[in-house]
């Protein structure tokens, strides 16, 4: 047998039993875990959790990976989104608020975990992209924007000692409509911090969802009559 893979019947985190060879056809179905659930061996409890793999996994949350999922959260957090729905990372925008708005979140940071010379700087990508669709597992020929707002988010402290990315005061974000991101004449690649803070305010959490309703709201009225 194919390390990492599964025989008939058997079960994984979170998911249904495979029971014949055409389920690998399927789309796999995700749902929210507590963080009790077992890690076994053939069955058997080995004394871990998931809790301990998320511990084990996601403890450094300065991490560019980790603190674009932490960014993720608190946008979602702010939006009031279906925290009930769990993230899925390979869809071709980041969230979905109640009222329809696709939202891409970009994250940056002036501190790393490694030792470093200098702040780093911050340039948040805004590459357009090619989607994938998990439902027939192909990628779309064009690139492109594929979310009505991007939320950017920086994580703002300047001092190692106290830096905690769970301070929600410690993050700024700023917001633009993809629409003024299209038509920018420079990069169509990238943006700098310095270039945001000409098109559009900063916003702490609490300003969020007031900024991405200013930005979604054309969008959504366009979409809603198309």
């Amino acid at each position: 047998m194919v390390s990492g893979s599964r025989g008939p019947g058997a079960c994984a985190w979170g998911a249904s039993p495979v029971s014949t060879p055409g389920d690998y056809e399927k789309i796999w179905e995700v749902k929210p875990l507590d963080g009790s659930e077992a890690i076994r061996n053939q069955g058997k409890p080995t004394g871990d959790t998931v809790r301990d793999l998320w511990r084990w996994s996601f403890s450094d949350l300065v991490s560019n990976a980790t603190r674009g999922v932490v960014a993720e959260f608190i946008v979602a957090k702010a939006l009031g989104c279906d925290m009930k729905i769990p993230r899925d990372e390979w869809q071709a925008y980041d969230l979905l608020t109640p009222e329809g708005a696709r939202i891409q979140v970009k994250s940056a940071g002036y501190l790393q975990s490694w030792v470093q010379r200098e702040y780093s700087s911050i340039v948040y990508s805004i590459k357009p992209t090619r989607a994938w669709n998990r439902e027939s597992n192909r990628q779309e020929k064009a690139s492109g924007r594929h979310a009505d707002v991007y939320v950017f988010a920086l994580l703002a402290h300047r001092e190692k000692a106290t830096l905690d990315p769970l301070e929600l005061d410690q993050w700024r974000f700023h917001v633009l409509a993809t629409a003024t991101l299209a038509s920018r004449t420079r990069s169509q690649h990238s943006i700098t911090l310095k270039s945001l803070e000409k098109l559009s305010d900063e916003v702490r959490f609490e300003g969020l969802k007031d900024a991405v309703a200013n930005c979604s709201g054309p969008s959504m009225i366009r979409r809603s009559h198309s």
